[in-house]
């Protein structure tokens, strides 16, 4: 296998690196080789989708269960505190 050294990078595309690495929860050097894999390999936009997709499934599976409010309970309770800013009411 073969050793490749970057030189002169900006700072903001190394910090950018190191910020993508720990979204994909992996090391900055494996990010880096997972880039250079995707773009000189192929991956076009199906597997970006895929892959998209894939994060996804794992966030949900991460905070599934968690017990947070549906966007309709949310909506409701919008609602009523709105009501009750303009009415003065209490109840």
């Amino acid at each position: 296998m073969a050793t490749l050294t970057v030189r002169n990078l900006d700072d903001t595309i190394a910090m950018r690196l190191r910020i993508r690495a720990a979204e994909h929860g992996r090391s900055a050097e494996a990010e880096h080789r997972e880039i250079l894999r995707s773009v000189l390999l192929g991956g076009g936009p199906a597997q970006a989708r895929q892959q998209a997709a894939d994060r996804l499934a794992d966030f949900r599976k991460r905070t599934a269960g968690r017990g947070s409010a549906s966007v309709a309970e949310l909506l409701a309770e919008s609602r009523a505190d709105r009501t009750r800013s303009l009415t003065g009411s209490d109840a």
